[in-house]
């Protein structure tokens, strides 16, 4: 038996958790960023869940008034003799009024809106679903399971440590997570999957206990796998293949998803990504799920393959189907393809093939403004308050229609020449009437919806002004090159050429910690519409954890 200094108390949030120092249960103290970003999502899931109850029931009543005037006008149009009733088919008014009494109109029967079940499918020490109970209003019961006994009667312990209020809304189970969901289908409105290790044999299961209209959130920190440095057991864990990129981590986070949305379509359900980001050593997920069995056939336009050149640093996607409207129906046939001829237009490589992946929108841009919102306004209660409104505020600034991005200190190392910093690169493609974006989950990642063309010719025009030494004929670099542009390029400042946050000195946090708060400053005698002739030095040219 366990002696008091054998403990000690570790408190996040507002919960306490009695620890053994030689921890019989796994606790990670880096996951607060994890729990406190689940937190501020939770609190605008539970937000939202109300307004679409109202907005639901507010329809139903107008549609019940509109339905109740049609009769009224249909009923005063009659004939004057139907009006007149025998003398035995006249009810009197006093039984008349009990009736109606009695009885309530079947469209004022709406639905109680009852408080979200939530389900931490692997709880471990139980401080996640603690947090939870403590500090989200308006949730119900919380329900803690793991299959370690050990864990178990930890959480139990931990539950009565919090006092009263943790005691009668979290409960721990020792049980199966897997076998624990499949006995319990759409039961709960929250089911929370957070695994040492890839969550794919929990992802079947899951997408089953979700209610309809419930939230469902995965981390996978399987990054290895995801990234591309084992694809062949990617494939058999997610059923996507991974290409290597500066873009792995995104492609970490739509290979999920596509894996969820395959699971779901299982049962006739599909997934909304409410919020998908990628922090420290993991990808985490936040997706609606909903039953449709019609909407289930727009998936092939959700998902695509990805060509990525071996020579230089260009990708293209190709969509998995298409939709065909005729009239007033609307088909679905496959995707005509390919999209790439067999050796890449830029450099003359070949092309590897990666996919399938999610390639529509990874996050609701109304869940995280209004996720940003509240946690601004609750910022004393959030302990990894800066690391989630810095993810937070750059994911409100990317553009969520463009799948991927790339590395800008990478594509000038393809063509050998000094990089141009950010801001003149940005202004060059704003200025070419394309939109551009930074991304969260690299410092120097760059999400546009120019082609590849436009890309290359404001590095061909870079290079006139920033002459390089001569390369080898056959590297991608001098294929490029060689090439006259088509664009003529305008490095001048543009407008919006800094984002928001940069603007802001809002500290942009890498997934391996590297941080970056305002762009790379000109140097000393260059005006700000004037090109570089310096690298701008950086840490950020290669990540450590990239493959």
């Amino acid at each position: 038996m366990a002696e008091v200094e054998d403990y000690e108390i570790i408190r996040e949030g507002e919960a306490e958790i009695l620890q053994l120092k030689e921890k019989a249960a796994f606790f990670n103290p880096v996951q607060v960023h994890n729990r406190d970003m689940s937190i501020a999502v939770l609190r605008a899931f539970v937000a939202k869940r109300k307004e679409e109850h109202e907005a639901l029931a507010n329809k139903r009543n107008k549609s019940h008034q509109e339905n109740k005037q049609s009769e009224t006008s249909v009923q005063n149009g009659e004939d004057a003799s139907t009006s007149h009733l025998d003398e035995m088919d006249v009810v009197p008014e006093k039984d008349l009024n009990q009736a109606q009494a009695t009885k309530t109109p079947s469209w004022k029967v709406t639905r109680e809106l009852k408080p979200p079940l939530v389900l931490e499918a692997l709880a471990a020490s139980g401080l996640r679903s603690l947090r939870y109970a403590r500090e989200v209003d308006g949730l119900g019961k919380v329900v803690a399971l793991d299959n370690d006994k050990a864990s178990v009667d930890c959480c139990k312990w931990n539950i009565k440590f919090n006092g009263a209020s943790s005691t009668s809304n979290v409960e721990a189970h020792l049980a199966d997570a897997r076998v624990y969901m499949l006995t319990h289908p759409k039961e709960f409105d929250v089911v929370d999957i957070d695994p040492y290790g890839a969550p794919s044999v929990f992802l079947d299961s899951a997408v089953q206990a979700v209610a309809d209209g419930g939230l469902l959130m995965c981390t996978a920190t399987d990054m290895a796998v995801l990234c591309g440095t084992n694809g062949e057991v990617c494939y058999s864990k997610y059923g996507s293949y991974p290409t290597k990129g500066k873009y792995c981590h995104e492609m970490a986070l739509r290979i999920l998803l596509a894996s969820i949305e395959s699971h779901a379509n299982r049962y006739k359900r599909y997934i909304v990504p409410v919020l998908s980001v990628f922090m420290d050593f993991y990808v985490r997920v936040f997706v609606r799920v909903f039953t449709s069995p019609s909407e289930i056939k727009n998936t092939p336009l959700k998902l695509s393959y990805i060509y990525q050149c071996v020579g230089c640093d260009s990708f293209h996607l190709q969509c998995l189907g298409r939709s065909i409207s005729k009239d007033s129906t609307v088909k679905h046939a496959p995707a005509i393809g390919p999209v790439v001829p067999q050796e890449c237009s830029d450099c003359g490589k070949k092309f590897n093939v990666g996919g399938p992946i999610w390639s529509a929108p990874i996050h609701d841009q109304d869940w995280v403004v209004s996720t940003l919102a509240g946690v601004k306004s609750m910022k004393d209660r959030y302990p990894a308050y800066d690391k989630i409104t810095s993810v937070l505020t750059t994911v409100s600034e990317e553009l969520h229609d463009i799948p991927l991005f790339f590395n800008l200190h990478n594509i000038a190392g393809t063509v050998k020449c000094t990089s141009p910093s950010l801001v003149m690169f940005r202004s060059a493609v704003l200025n070419a009437g394309y939109r551009i974006s930074g991304t969260h989950v690299h410092p120097l990642g760059v999400k546009s919806d120019a082609p590849w063309d436009v890309i290359w010719d404001i590095m061909r025009c870079w290079v006139k002004i920033h002459p390089i030494k001569e390369q080898p004929h056959d590297s991608p670099g001098t294929t490029i090159l060689s090439k006259s542009p088509t664009l003529e390029a305008d490095f001048s400042r543009a407008g919006a050429a800094l984002s928001k946050a940069q603007m802001k000195k809002v500290k942009h946090e890498g997934g391996n910690g590297a941080v970056t708060d305002k762009p790379a400053p000109e140097p000393e005698g260059i005006k700000e519409d004037e090109p570089s002739t310096k690298r701008q030095k950086t840490g950020d040219d290669e990540q450590a954890n990239e493959p």
